[in-house]
């Protein structure tokens, strides 16, 4: 199934979609609960009623519960966190040589990630960011999860039970401010606390259940096929697939959930993808040729992220003017 959460006179409501259609589910059944995470949690109830529903609109039924032009927010417009982490080695290493650094063999030890800011939360749309932001402003191409159990010391084996479904995550970055705090060696902080945009769609597991592949060698949990890319005011600039993860979602789970309470709503980002930022593709690019030019993301810049059977994510980034 494929959710999305929309604004209906400034009250935020979820909505079933079928074939980009989005119906209103408090017109068809005012017993469901009214945020996607409390449907998500109860999957022995709400999410089977949201089958049959499906179902039902597939036979054109519900008809009157299509909202017409939906104002789509984030699928999760209020985690209870959101964690990101850093699974794809074609990233780090290639992002690592550029800076003439050898691989860091911690990678392969075990999943790393860091808090951002559950608060800055954004779905498709306009993005205004400070002018401080705009120096050296770079896109971030990855799948996040959302949690919709929960659970402590969970295994690995039995980590994509957890799972409530899958969205695009554009983890927008300040990359003058990430890398001036960065060698302070405490992480990430303003430079990318400002916005990450998920969306349009939360994607439940059976939906992409016919792109799943077997993971790397070593590896344990599921893994997907889904090839993903970025184009940047209509130019692609970014390919990947979600497979190539290193550390499968499961894996990272378990990491996450050593010793600490995994609740529903948490969100959990796979981390970039291969070429998937300015930030790796600059590098690459000087690296090869001392006279590449680098690009960064500009004010009025238009963004779309593509992931298939998850949608395509579409931003623009503004400055903002007070």
């Amino acid at each position: 199934m494929k959710f999305v959460t929309f604004l209906d006179n400034q009250q935020e409501k979820v909505g079933l979609v079928w074939q980009d259609t989005v119906y209103d589910l408090t017109k068809i059944n005012s017993n469901l609960p009214t945020t996607l995470i409390d449907i998500l949690t109860d999957d022995d109830f709400s999410l089977l009623i949201c089958q049959q529903l499906t179902k039902e609109i597939s036979r054109d039924e519900h008809k009157y519960a299509i909202v017409a032009n939906p104002h789509i927010l984030a699928p999760i417009p209020h985690p209870t966190s959101f964690r990101d982490a850093y699974a794809f080695r074609q990233h780090v290493e290639t992002s690592r040589l550029n800076r003439g650094l050898d691989m860091i063999p911690e990678f392969d030890q075990f999943p790393v990630f860091y808090f951002s800011n559950h608060q800055a939360i954004q779905g498709p749309g306009k993005v205004v960011a400070m002018e401080k932001h705009f120096d050296r402003m770079d896109f971030e191409l990855e799948v996040a999860i959302v949690i919709k159990k929960e659970g402590i010391n969970i295994k690995a084996e039995n980590a994509d039970e957890y799972i409530g479904g899958f969205m695009i995550l554009n983890d927008l970055s300040a990359r003058a401010l990430q890398m001036d705090e960065m060698k302070l060696n405490l992480g990430p902080a303003k430079g990318k606390d400002f916005a990450s945009m998920f969306g349009p769609y939360l994607v439940t597991p059976d939906e992409i259940e016919s792109y799943k592949v077997a993971p790397k060698d070593g590896h344990i949990g599921n893994c997907y096929d889904l090839a993903m890319t970025c184009a940047v005011n209509d130019v692609e600039v970014s390919q990947g697939n979600f497979k190539d993860m290193h550390w499968t979602f499961a894996e990272i789970i378990e990491r996450i959930s050593y010793g600490v309470k995994l609740y529903p709503g948490d969100i959990i980002g796979s981390g970039t993808v291969g070429t998937g930022c300015f930030l790796e593709l600059n590098g690459t690019g000087k690296r090869q040729n001392p006279n590449y030019k680098e690009q960064w993301l500009q004010p009025n810049d238009h963004i779309e992220m593509s992931v298939t059977g998850l949608g395509k994510l579409v931003n623009s980034v503004h400055l903002y003017n007070q």
